[in-house]
């Protein structure tokens, strides 16, 4: 591949910013920012923000949105937390929190289709049922339970050095590379990205939009599910108030990462690349003693400016 090439790869931009605002906070904070445990520390709590930009790869990529990932996050976190507390197995839970995020993402998915409503309206409206279902199944208040080993997908224990970071990072770049591999290589992803390039034309070479429309956004919620096990694990208990604005740092993270709103555009190592650079923004400001209120403005203006590269290719391509 020559440097033409690699330049117009969607990832490259967001690679060099990544590096360029990583060496910016080493140059200014040598002393913590370089150390491993900050390297570590960052990885892992790009986790939750990597996967939930994972799943809404597929949604952008096929022309969609979807709002409710957080809630979905949120309510995955409290079915695996009462299952653990009615005496279920790791596992066990953590299966039933999953499949319901993939029912959940497939109800979305049938309303776009059934009710030919906008995604944006569709999931906007299932965000506040789904932040409702999961504050009715906590009774309003966090689910305290024993999490049976599940804290350690996202720590590393002693004899686990060797791993360098925690299995929920590996676990997630696993992840993006299984999707990316769909999205290149089967019919699936293939269609996913024709239905969201122009869904007319889509469908009159055969493609049948409906199902592609279902199936992406059940993979999506399937994956928000997975987000939501990582977030159990952090957190040890089921939070139904956890997550809120996820699904913005998520479009945000697909945005920046070469992904376009309009659809047919996107890149799993894009939307990773996006993650993490918000990641260490947040991580820089505060070893250089930022308070959050700043912090907060900074990731707003990053959503802001990843709107506006998206409407500058826009422009572009037209």
């Amino acid at each position: 591949m020559n440097v033409r090439g690699l330049v117009r790869k969607p990832w490259f931009g967001p690679l060099v910013a990544l590096v360029v605002v990583y060496l910016l906070f080493l140059a200014w904070t040598p002393d913590t920012f370089a150390r491993p445990l900050a390297l570590i520390t960052m990885a892992r709590q790009t986790v939750i923000v990597g996967t939930a930009a994972i799943g809404m790869t597929l949604v952008i990529l096929l022309g969609g949105i979807d709002l409710s990932i957080g809630s979905a996050v949120a309510l995955t976190t409290v079915v695996s937390a009462r299952a653990l507390q009615s005496g279920a197995s790791p596992g066990v839970a953590v299966l039933a929190g999953v499949l319901v995020a993939t029912a959940v993402g497939a109800i979305n998915g049938g309303l776009v289709v059934g009710l030919k409503v906008t995604p944006f309206l569709v999931t906007l409206g299932t965000m506040s049922m789904l932040r409702g279902a999961a504050k009715g199944l906590a009774d309003e208040q966090k689910i305290d339970c024993d999490t049976q080993g599940l804290e350690k997908l996202m720590t590393l224990g002693p004899g686990r050095t060797w791993m360098i970071v925690p299995p929920g990072v590996w676990f997630t770049l696993a992840l993006a590379g299984v999707v990316a591999f769909v999205l290149r290589t089967t019919k699936f992803g293939r269609h996913a990205v024709a239905v969201g390039s122009n869904e007319r034309t889509a469908r009159l070479a055969g493609v049948h939009v409906g199902r592609v429309k279902v199936y992406t956004y059940a993979i999506a919620g399937l994956i928000a599910g997975i987000a939501g096990t990582f977030e159990l694990s952090t957190l040890t208990v089921g939070d139904p108030t956890d997550s809120i604005g996820l699904e913005l740092s998520a479009i945000a993270a697909v945005v920046i990462g070469g992904g376009s709103l309009s659809g047919g555009q996107g890149s799993i190592a894009g939307s990773l690349l996006g993650a993490m650079l918000m990641t260490v923004i947040r991580t820089g400001c505060t070893h250089v003693g930022l308070p959050n209120w700043v912090q907060e403005i900074l990731t707003g203006a990053i959503i802001v400016v990843a709107m506006g590269i998206d409407r500058a290719r826009q422009r572009t391509v037209s």
